[in-house]
């Protein structure tokens, strides 16, 4: 699998917020970018990315598919829609965004149509994002074991999701985190700030770097280029083995994000 460890998210940036965010983030390193059709900035994702002038095979761009899309007649048709607004003709990774399975449209019906998206060239990966175990054994049973690249889930040192996430490890499933800082609640840890503190980093940078030694993909975001540059620095960031045993301590279910009709049953 080819999912990068550290991205840029683009969630709840619109219009030229989203522009500026992924140039800054471009601009200062970042080669992965992470969308959804729901963000409503797809296109001013693709702006960025065209106006940037980093070469296309230097990026790994995401995009997720929307419930409304599900449907095997909507699927394909909404991702084209999508690599239109982003002006590429296939995206790196497309991802079921939510399992919505009070939506109407049975699981094995919109993988297949993700499968599908795959076989004509569309996407080069796809996978899943908050998708429970078993719901993540179902679409393996879709698709076939090795397709789906990685399951995006809300985690962070509040909520660890270390059942889920020991079942897609040994499915050869990255597991790529969003909400790692939590809507910043973790930046006020003073658990956090004390390690920041001692290691002379921010709590963003210790909380990233928390989550990449454990194996786990991050992909946050700012309108701030100074945050982007220092998040970035959290690839650099060494935390000791007390340091770590001290964050993993702090786990307490801590979710942030459960819409109902669209998450499952969580682990």
């Amino acid at each position: 699998m080819t999912v990068p460890s550290f991205g840029v998210g683009t969630f709840r940036l619109t219009g030229q917020a989203a522009v500026d965010s992924v140039r800054n983030a471009l601009e200062v390193g970042y080669r992965a970018i992470d969308t959804a059709q729901i963000y409503g900035n797809e296109a001013e994702v693709g702006e960025a990315i065209a106006d940037s002038g980093v070469p296309r095979e230097q990026l790994y761009v995401t995009t997720k598919i929307w419930v409304d899309n599900y449907g095997r007649d909507k699927l394909i048709p909404s991702l084209k829609e999508s690599l239109s607004k982003l002006r590429m003709d296939q995206v790196d990774l497309t991802l079921i965004h939510w399992p919505a399975l009070g939506k109407g449209v049975p699981l094995a019906e919109y993988m297949r149509a993700l499968a599908e998206a795959k076989a004509q060239g569309l996407t080069r990966e796809i996978g899943v994002s908050n998708f429970n175990i078993a719901l993540t054994r179902q679409a393996i049973e879709v698709v076939g074991q090795g397709e789906i690249a990685t399951n995006q889930i809300e985690l962070s040192p509040y909520l660890q999701n270390r059942k889920l996430v020991s079942y897609l490890r040994q499915q050869g499933i990255a597991v790529t985190s969003y909400m790692t800082l939590a809507y910043g609640k973790v930046l006020q840890d003073p658990v956090i700030g004390e390690i920041a503190a001692r290691l002379q980093a921010t709590p963003a940078q210790v909380t990233l770097a928390w989550a990449l030694h454990h194996g786990i993909a991050v992909i946050p975001s700012s309108t701030r280029r100074e945050h982007l540059a220092s998040n970035l620095l959290a690839r650099e960031l060494k935390l000791g083995e007390d340091d770590l045993a001290r964050i993993d301590a702090l786990d307490r279910n801590g979710r942030e994000v459960s819409p109902e009709g669209l998450a499952p049953e969580w682990d």
